[in-house]
């Protein structure tokens, strides 16, 4: 099976997420320099999930391009990926009315996780079909990125009632981890 209608329908999606995102983004009712302050915190929160969005958007391109085959199997997993991502303009947009309180951003840290084992699994489908000497296959490896992406996020939930803000740091430091694309994949696609 080709894997054309699964990019094209995934970055249809990624791009509807990120228009959400941006519409919960609520301009103040005057003019005033000062009242964009009390907007910092929201406007953080979405560049946040919007470098999120972006990671996942960009190593998907990579890994698709990585790939050859896409199998039911893919799909299913890929669109599994697609639920949880499609959950980060709800879980940011109620961090920004709770003021981070822990329950969301805790909430927050779910769905990263979730978004993280999705990926996860979607590779390990993509590299059963593809074969265990594929392309694909060589650059996940044995994918410690990946497992120590998902073992953060449990520590950052876990971390949420102790100091939420310390929880929002642990989220911050596993999207600068990834900021880069991830070059195993870039790698391997551009071969």
């Amino acid at each position: 099976m080709g894997k054309g209608r699964l990019e094209a329908f995934s970055d249809g999606v990624i791009a509807i997420i990120i228009t959400i995102m941006v519409l919960e983004l609520k301009a103040p009712h005057s003019a005033a320099f000062a009242d964009l302050g009390p907007l910092i915190p929201v406007f953080l929160s979405y560049v946040l999930s919007f470098i999120y969005v972006g990671i996942y958007w960009n190593n998907h391109h990579h890994m698709m391009h990585a790939s050859k085959l896409v199998s039911g199997a893919v799909l299913w997993a890929n669109l599994h990926l697609l639920f949880w991502l499609s959950l980060f303009p709800f879980t940011t947009a109620w961090m920004d009315e709770t003021n981070f309180a822990t329950v969301p951003v805790a909430l927050y840290g779910a769905v990263l996780l979730m978004a993280a084992v999705a990926w996860y699994n979607l590779a390990r489908c993509l590299v059963t079909v593809n074969g265990k000497s594929s392309p694909i296959a060589v650059a996940f490896g044995r994918d410690v990125k990946g497992r120590i992406s998902i073992v953060l996020y449990v520590l950052g939930i876990a971390l949420c009632p102790i100091n939420r803000w310390i929880a929002l740091g642990v989220y911050v430091l596993v999207a600068g981890f990834w900021f880069i694309p991830d070059r195993r994949i870039e790698t391997t696609a551009r071969d």
